[in-house]
């Protein structure tokens, strides 16, 4: 990439953010995990355990951004196997916003923290000609066992991938809210169970990820912006490792493919909030995947982990990691 190019939206290209994080230096020894490639949440030691912090921001919507913004942050925190606590927002709202408006932010937030039993416990709010619609910039904090921490950079040589969760769940809401006036082909029923995707079957990975945790999880991460393949390519990036994906066992979430192939995107490369991606010693795995689709949650054996590098398929074809995310791509053509 040309240094005078401009940069799409979405996230940084992988190669800049591992330039960038590197020019940083040594950091502090109480922190256990920095800013990295791959990783969802920083870890602090503190004299109670382990310290626990992710922040992202909502920017693909404008809808229900308060609900978004405590669900991402909580699924940030849970896949350390920390149980989210506190929640702290900065809310930037767009000329024209109403009290009504406000409130109904406010009554998402809290709605959405009751489900974890969660915290709002400061930040900041105020009218901006900076944007166009509500931006809320969320951080979720929980504490764990000092040596109960996971990270994405877990997964071994030797442990088989899992997959919890179909994709691409949030990419289908988003896309069904944003994109309506695009898809008035499609079976109303269909359109409305993608429209309600955030919350059936949700993008809530909290319980999905700390049952994964207490199950024995080697690493764990959840695919957000560039959808399962780069969430795929952050985890072997993170770890050091190759993966072998079956693309055979993918569990997809059929109302995002559908809304997807409307719309002319690819599915592996679509938001997927929604979703976990384990790794499990191989003894363990089939026996995880038992357990969690007995506890209600989608899961399959999705691959390997090997020596190596990058993400490729069971007949040795790379499997390419998104530029960007298609949602992002498709909302600001």
């Amino acid at each position: 990439m040309a240094a005078g190019r401009p940069l799409d939206v979405g996230k940084l290209p992988g190669r800049m953010l591992d330039e960038l994080l590197a020019a940083l230096g040594d950091a502090p020894a109480e922190v256990r995990l920095g800013p990295a490639l791959g990783e969802d949440a920083c870890v602090i030691d503190v004299p109670e355990g382990a310290l626990v912090v992710a922040s992202d921001p909502i920017t693909l919507t404008g809808a229900h951004v308060g609900r978004y913004a405590v669900i991402v942050n909580a699924n940030d925190v849970a896949v350390t196997g920390a149980r989210p606590r506190w929640f702290l927002a900065t809310l930037l709202l767009p000329v024209g916003t109403t009290e009504d408006d406000v409130r109904d932010l406010f009554l998402d937030i809290h709605e959405a923290l009751a489900e974890f039993d969660a915290t709002l416990v400061g930040g900041h709010t105020e009218i901006t000609t900076a944007v166009r619609q509500p931006v809320v910039v969320g951080q979720m904090l929980g504490v764990a066992a000092r040596n109960r921490v996971i990270t994405t950079g877990g997964a071994r040589p030797g442990d088989v991938v899992v997959q919890i969760g179909a994709v691409p769940v949030e990419g289908a809401a988003v896309l069904a809210t944003e994109a309506a006036a695009s898809l008035g082909e499609l079976e109303p029923a269909l359109l409305h169970a993608a429209a309600g995707a955030v919350d059936d079957p949700g993008i809530n990975v909290v319980a999905a990820a700390l049952r994964a945790a207490e199950l024995g999880a080697t690493s764990l991460h959840d695919p957000t912006e560039g959808g399962l393949a780069s969430g795929l390519h952050e985890l072997a990036a993170a770890a050091g490792v190759r993966l072998t994906i079956d693309r055979s066992r993918v569990c997809w979430f059929e109302p995002g493919v559908v809304v997807c192939a409307a719309l002319g995107l690819d599915p592996w490369a679509t938001i997927a909030s929604g979703s976990v991606l384990a790794t499990f010693d191989r003894n363990d795995a089939e026996a995880a995947v038992v357990e969690l689709r007995a506890q209600g949650h989608v899961a399959a054996v999705l691959g390997e982990v090997a020596t190596g590098a990058g993400v490729h398929d069971t007949d040795g074809v790379a499997v390419p990691w998104p530029a960007r995310d298609e949602t992002a791509r498709f909302l600001s053509s």
